[in-house]
């Protein structure tokens, strides 16, 4: 179990994280125990297809028999949605001796693969390495679809913690987070305990998450099951021709271009200088059409370009 005591100057500096560093590490629990993770078999079908061009020994090998990651390669995000490039920076300046130490506690009581010993340095690099090449073929071209669902989910908490307050959300996160007189309790997560000091507490939805973990060495972070996961892999029907052929036009190619992030109708309109109510007609007829997907978070919808809108857009940039 793993206890984190927060103070009140903790409670108020809680904060949400979406991490694409993160989710590239989760996703080697899918790929090394596929059959855990139903939901996400129509991706995992693809990529495991793609995994002999990639240092697959490796990357399999940093999940451990009890499922822990060295720490290292998941750093505390230092921003709400940084970019992969600057995530990996930190691992690549982890300091050897901290590599060392985290891959040993990772397989503490257990044997190490020979693929995970050797210089800590060099071996930090190349972990590196096939991490980045591991997210330019699996999870970057569908990660604006995996950004749109966690985005979601952290407007589902946040509202939950404004209406409710800080026991109700931590209670919302997980059946195996406890929420009592100060102490964040994580069961069963080992033996461990550790006060943030003031630190706060960074909570992130994960779409490869089975349970509430906290990293073993940097316990003022929490990463949990995000909602909508069953969503995220649904097939993109085929466009209606009516529905294509109405999508032509001005407003709804700028409204689609508009979309370089998850955004809400609301917020849309406001960008676009138009009523919520055409912003709302035009998402209709672009989600219709498999150029626009959506997700729910209580009240609020998320829309972000599909994949076929993405291609669409990428092709017809100079179209708006």
């Amino acid at each position: 179990m793993i206890e984190i005591e927060l103070s009140v100057d903790d409670l108020t500096r809680v904060r949400f994280a979406i991490s694409p560093l993160q989710e590239t590490c989760h996703s080697l629990w899918a790929l090394r125990d596929p059959g855990d993770f139903p939901l996400h078999m129509r991706w995992l079908r693809v990529v495991r297809d793609h995994l002999p061009s990639l240092d697959g020994e490796l990357l399999l090998a940093l999940v451990s028999e009890r499922r822990w990651l060295p720490d290292f390669i998941t750093p505390r995000p230092r921003s709400r949605v940084p970019e992969m490039a600057e995530e990996l920076a930190v691992v690549r300046c982890t300091d050897p001796a901290v590599v060392g130490r985290d891959i040993e506690t990772a397989y503490r009581d257990q044997r190490k693969p020979t693929v995970l010993c050797g210089d800590p340095a060099g071996l930090r690099d190349r972990i590196a390495d096939a991490l980045e090449a591991y997210w330019h073929l699996a999870l970057e071209p569908h990660w604006r679809r995996m950004r749109a669902v966690l985005e979601a989910d952290i407007l589902y908490r946040a509202q939950l913690l404004a209406d409710t307050g800080a026991a109700a959300l931590f209670a919302s996160l997980h059946p195996n987070v406890q929420w009592d007189s100060g102490i964040l309790r994580l069961h069963p997560m080992g033996t461990h305990s550790r006060v943030p000091a003031g630190s706060g507490l960074t909570l992130c939805p994960t779409l490869f998450g089975r349970k509430a973990t906290a990293p073993i060495g940097e316990v003022p972070r929490v990463d949990y099951p995000a909602r909508g996961v069953a969503t995220l892999w649904e097939a993109v029907a085929a466009p209606p021709p009516d529905a294509l052929a109405t999508l032509i036009g001005r407003p709804k190619a700028a409204l689609l271009a508009a979309l370089d992030a998850p955004d809400t109708t609301a917020s849309l309109a406001r960008t676009l200088g138009v009523t919520p109510s055409a912003v709302s007609q035009h998402l209709s007829v672009l989600a219709a059409c498999g150029l626009v997907a959506r997700a729910r978070a209580g009240r609020t919808v998320l829309y972000a370009r599909s994949e076929l809108g993405e291609r669409l857009t990428t092709r017809q940039g100079s179209v708006v």
